[in-house]
């Protein structure tokens, strides 16, 4: 080989090494950006108990997140893992910490370091009240606290408290519940959580007929028999509200479309409440005598405004088909 060939090959030689390894670095920063991106949000709550932590987790649920309660904290990186793996299917993740898991309580320190090490999102919302209010609140439901043992409830409290120090010291945000109550907890999760974005309202529109009983779960409820019932009319008697001829009937009586506005009016108000007062389900259920004709074609009616007006709705029609 002469020399100017050695000398070639040397020269081609680091530029060629050179290039893989930007391919490398460069493959690497992308996959690196890629996992970041994939790693969902992390809530842990924790606190004392009695002082609101299941509140606080059902307000996140509701508010879309995923919601483990008392999962061991030895398991929290697994979670955040197995969160990153769903393709954004689990994006925000809430895992309730509390003495229940007392054994496995030590171990959290360690799993806050490993999420940091991984440059997880973590915010620890911890839920404060005084003494007085945690043991009139355990003595209103006659439950022991979870520390107490043979001892008082002041006694379980001051346990956890100490427990709970450094926790407490290193939360991201800390609420005293001690004079508020379920919907004022809820709106200052919603202040915190909810974003720009209204707390979304879920909807069940039931139709249901009166002779086989009021839903027991009904919010609101709707009597449409002072409309003219369909099944007088002989070809209109084997169809339900769903048939557009069966519809038409309905909403062609005098009042049904005043009616159907002016309750959607009504609806949005009502609605509007519910979400202050951190209520994020109704049902609102609407009858006539057998469930067939008037309350089926009315729930669907109302169901496509609610929705028009950015409610998720559900129907559901519960004694259909039952004559």
């Amino acid at each position: 080989m002469s020399d100017n060939e050695r000398q070639d090959r040397q020269e081609d030689a680091p530029q060629g090494a050179d290039a893989t390894e930007g391919t490398q670095e460069d493959t690497t920063t992308e996959t690196a950006v890629a996992s970041d991106a994939a790693i969902p949000e992390l809530v842990i709550i924790s606190g004392m108990s009695g002082a609101g932590r299941s509140t606080a987790a059902k307000c996140l649920e509701d508010l879309g997140w995923f919601v483990v309660d008392n999962l061991p904290p030895a398991l929290i990186p697994t979670m955040v893992e197995l969160g990153a793996r769903s393709q954004g299917n689990v994006a925000r993740i809430a895992v309730v910490v509390d003495v229940r898991g007392r054994r496995f309580f030590d171990n959290l320190r360690e799993s806050l370091a490993d999420l940091e090490s991984k440059n997880v999102t973590r915010r620890i919302v911890f839920l404060e009240s005084s003494d007085e209010v945690l043991v009139r609140r355990f003595e209103s439901v006659r439950r022991p606290h979870p520390l107490q043992g043979d001892g008082r409830i002041v006694d379980g409290i001051d346990a956890e408290r100490e427990l709970l120090r450094e926790l407490r010291g290193d939360a991201d945000l800390v609420i005293d519940t001690s004079s508020l109550n379920v919907h004022e907890l809820r709106a200052k999760m919603d202040a915190q959580f909810a974003g720009e974005e209204e707390p979304e309202l879920r909807a069940t529109v039931m139709s249901f007929g009166f002779k086989y009983g009021l839903p027991v779960d009904a919010d609101l409820v709707v009597d449409m028999r002072f409309l003219p019932n369909p099944h007088w009319v002989p070809e209109l008697r084997p169809y339900t509200g769903l048939n557009e001829e069966v519809a038409a009937y309905v909403f062609n009586q005098p009042g049904a479309k005043e009616f159907l506005d002016r309750y959607a009016e009504l609806l949005q108000l009502i609605a509007a409440g519910y979400r202050r007062e951190g209520k994020r389900y109704v049902t609102i259920a609407v009858g006539c005598t057998g469930g067939k004709h008037r309350s089926v074609a009315t729930s669907e009616k109302l169901a496509a405004r609610l929705a028009s007006q950015g409610v998720e709705t559900v129907v559901v029609h519960r004694d259909m088909g039952r004559e």
